[in-house]
Formats: C-alpha cells, structure tokens, sequence
C-alpha cells in the first residue's frame, strides 16, 4: 500500500524547492479535485515523465537561483511537454533556464501587494485587471524568456506572471496558493484546466479506489490494525473492514500514555462499530520500562514505535494467529514530517520514521496520501460517527511527547490531571470545533511561585492550541482571556504541584503543533 494514488488519478507533482508552502500547493491542487503529491527538487526528470503527470508545479523557496547550491531542475523537464506551473522561486528557476533575465530590482516585495492583471490572458483570464496578491521575495524576473507574454506586473516585479500556451508553460511570481491572493485558486484552477486534469478525487472514488487496494494486497490473508481512537485510525479500519470483513481484528493498544478516561471512550466507542473484533491490551507498565531515562525526543518516539509492533505481534499470535498484515492510519503529514522522499526530518512519527527495522506485518497504510480535512470527509462517507469523524488529533506517542524530558508516572499523572482541565474549559466554552488540537505541555523545569503566603517551586503548564486545515501549517488560537484566566485558575487549584500556567503563542512554522 505504499503506491501512490497517482496510479489511480490524474496526477499534478509539486516540486519542493525548500517552500514554506509546498504543502499547501499540493493541498490548493486537491481541493480542485485532482491528485497531487510532493516530490523532492533532486527527483531525476526520468522519474518525473514515468509518472506521467499532467502538470507539474515547481514550488517558491528561500534560496536565490544566483547562490552557489541553490537547487534546479533538469532543464529537459521544461521541454518534455508537459505543463508547468512556476511560482515565486519556481518561476524565476524557469525564466533563468529558459534565457529570461532574474535580478534584484531593489524593490523587494513581502505581503500584500498590488497587482496588475492581463484578463485575456490563460493563466488570468476572467479576473479583475487591478487585485491584491501575496509577495514574499527579493529577486524577481526583469525579462520574460523568448516566447512568453507577460500578463501581470507590480511595482517592483516588471514580470510577476507570464505565460507561453503553446508551450503550456506558465509562471508567477506570488503565492496564489495561500488565502492571502484572493483569486489564488483561480490561477490554480486555470492551470489545471489548460492542463486537462480531470476532477476525478473526490471521497467516494477515493473509497472505491482504496477498497479495491486492499483487496489486491491483502488477498485472502488476515490483517491486524492498531486502533488508537483517532479518525485516521478509525478511517483506515473501516476501509479495510469494508474491504475484508471478519478476517480483520482491530488491536486497541492502551500504553498509559492516554488522556483521562481515554482508553474506556474508545471501547465504548468502537466495540461492536466493525464486523471486526477489537481487542484491548493493557501494555502501560510495558511502555514505561521502555522510556526510562529517556530524555530525547527522538528516542522517545522511535522507544514507542517499536514497543507498538512488538505488542501488535504478541496480540496477532494470540487473537489473530497467521496474520501477515498491520494496517496503520499513517497520513500524508506524517510521511512528510519524517523525512521521507527527500525531505528534511522535522519529527519521526512513531508510524513511519519510528518504526523498527524487522516486524512480522506487511503494512497496509490507506489513508497515507490522504491529508486529514479528506480523512474526515471519507470518515463522514462511510458513515462513522460524527464524534469519531471530528475527535481532535493525538499524537500515537501520547502524553509521552507532552512531557518533556523522562517520562514517570508521577509527571503522566499531573500532566493528565493538567490537560483533563485544559480540554473540559475548552468545551465549555464551545470551541472544540472551531480549536484544531488543545493540550497541556509539561517542561522539564520547575518555577517559583507564592501560594497560602509561602514560597513554591512548583511545576510550570505550558497550555497550546491552535487552528489548522492539515497541521502542515497552524496558527495558534486566538482563545478569549477569559477562558485562559479559568483554565490557569483551575489548573493551579486542581493540580497539585503546578504554580504556574504558560500559553504558547507560537504558529507553525516557526514551530510545530506538538513540542517534541
């Protein structure tokens, strides 16, 4: 199952130039209703026209195409005739391979900027001729390559999109993959349309196709699959329950690392949903053995990923003996996020980058093209709950990744109690829809604080949330001070050893959603 969907679909590559927002490209694609995917700039261009996309978009990013190193393309790319899209750094990578001139005009351009549109143009065609669009750049294209018409400019970019339709090449020099370019999506949907992409991903062929996957690949074999509760996990076993009914047994791993009163949510919540069984190992005392004394990070979630197929193994030779298959509900973030492809390591979720070197399963991963908004919208289309189909993300590793540092019983303890406060203020308030992920974090410090009149030096809560469409991006939420003031007010008076409560104000990027 680790194909891609591209086999499927009609497929737009993004070429990842290092961009802040190639996820959100690849994403932009998606939401047009055709299948994208990220590939790294170093993909040889065999690899690329073996695919057989019917567009490529090469990505923005934070290099100069004059630095020694910057990253390129193999010019014959360009020629191979198939479309292409270049945006921001990727337009100014096809203006310089194609004989057009890059330079520092001394205007550099970041945000909100003005621009000034060609409206018979392919790529702007039926837009306003004056419009704002989003800049982030210090070079920019001073000559379009011979050929090219230009059809936008601002104030500091003399060419800030061109266009050569018989070519089916096509640049631009701002994001119109971000909210920010209001008629971004239309360029979007211009190119894809000149490319002849059809708008065949969408949930329910998404369904049919991945149904199909399964069955090809597992045969007449039987399957495990790690529950944990979330909708990723929950999606992938209902795709493959459809797929092979009984000869599936879900395995509900409870490590101890769980939220209050998580482990007895999901048994109410899955037993007897699925044709399929669902088993539940108590492995708490297991997991801590593994992280003791642990402190990085890394180790932690590698600790966990491995101790997970080792307890998956020992729970299909006792529930489900000769099964050959574990199915997992690995994402596309969290391939992305592992490095995989090329692409720089931010965290080793425990289902991709943590994962030991032998275990006795094949993988069977559904859902590991899939962004979580499509998730949830297939969760919604097999008809899961709503309560399953919109449960706030948690991470695989647990409470272990929100305590920083050793992992203890006594810190899970007051961490657990601390969260617990976090996410009931939350609902309370009415804003667990509208709050990507909320969670206490406890740090490996202590602070001092005055409590009854005397000096504490008690443990500092660090309490996060914060809005997204995917977590390859966030912001954090904008929650009311009066919400905070209960939260902390509780915390303080409700956990014992806690005299201090922090809010993280922290986007991703610079940071990411969880803090290890």
């Amino acid at each position: 199952m680790a194909t891609t969907a591209g086999e499927h679909f009609d497929t737009v590559l993004v070429v990842d130039f290092g961009a802040q927002y190639a996820q959100v490209i690849a994403r932009r694609v998606r939401e047009c209703n055709v299948y994208s995917e990220i590939v790294p700039h170093s993909i040889p261009v065999e690899e690329v026209l073996a695919r057989r996309p019917v567009g490529v978009i090469l990505s923005g990013g934070p290099k100069s195409v004059h630095e020694q190193g910057a990253p390129g393309i193999d010019p014959r790319l360009l020629h191979a005739g198939v479309p292409v899209l270049g945006i921001c750094y990727g337009q100014q990578l096809m203006a310089g391979l194609l004989g057009g001139e890059v330079a520092r005009t001394g205007g550099s351009e970041f945000g909100r900027t003005g621009l000034r549109a060609t409206t018979d143009s392919v790529l702007l065609g039926g837009q306003p001729g004056a419009q704002t669009v989003w800049m982030s750049h210090n070079d920019a294209v001073v000559a379009a390559p011979p050929g090219f018409r230009v059809v936008g400019a601002t104030d500091a970019s003399p060419v800030a999109a061109f266009e050569d339709p018989d070519r089916s090449l096509f640049g631009v020099q701002y994001h119109p993959e971000v909210s920010h370019t209001p008629r971004g999506r239309e360029v979007i949907q211009a190119f894809l349309a000149h490319a002849g992409a059809r708008p065949e991903w969408t949930a329910h062929s998404v369904i049919g196709t991945a149904v199909e996957r399964i069955r090809a690949r597992v045969g007449d074999a039987t399957a495990v699959c790690g529950l944990s509760g979330g909708v990723d996990s929950a999606v992938a076993a209902a795709l493959v329950n459809e797929a092979i009914g009984d000869r599936l047994t879900c395995v509900f791993v409870d490590h101890g690392l769980l939220r209050a009163g998580e482990a007895e949510q999901v048994e109410e919540a899955f037993g007897g949903h699925f044709e399929s069984k669902l088993v539940t190992v108590r492995a708490a005392e297991r997991f801590l053995d593994a992280l003791a004394g642990v402190t990085d990070p890394e180790v932690k979630r590698k600790r966990i990923g491995s101790e997970f197929i080792r307890t998956f193994e020992d729970a299909a030779r006792e529930h489900a003996p000769g099964a050959s298959f574990l199915v997992q509900g690995t994402l596309y973030p969290d391939v992305i996020e592992s490095g995989t492809g090329g692409a720089a390591v931010i965290k080793s979720h425990h289902n991709v980058g943590g994962l030991p070197e032998t275990m006795d399963f094949a993988l069977v991963e559904p859902l590991r093209w899939l962004f979580k908004d499509e998730v949830r919208e297939i969760g919604r289309q097999l008809g899961l709950p709503e309560a399953m189909v919109w449960r706030q993300p948690f991470p695989g590793p647990g409470l272990a990744v929100r305590v920083i540092g050793e992992v203890t019983a006594q810190r899970l303890s007051l961490l657990r109690a601390a969260d617990l406060v976090v996410r009931d203020e939350l609902r309370r308030a009415g804003l667990e829809r509208d709050i990507w992920q909320a969670f206490a974090v406890l740090p490996a410090i202590h602070s001092v604080g005055v409590q009854g009149d005397a000096r504490t030096y008690g443990h500092p809560v660090i309490v996060r949330a914060v809005t997204s469409e995917d977590a390859m991006t966030a912001d954090f939420a904008r929650i009311d001070w009066a919400v905070l003031e209960r939260i902390a007010t509780r915390v303080i008076n409700e956990v014992p050893g806690v005299n201090r409560v922090a809010y993280d104000i922290t986007s991703k990027p610079p940071g990411t959603i969880e803090w290890e």
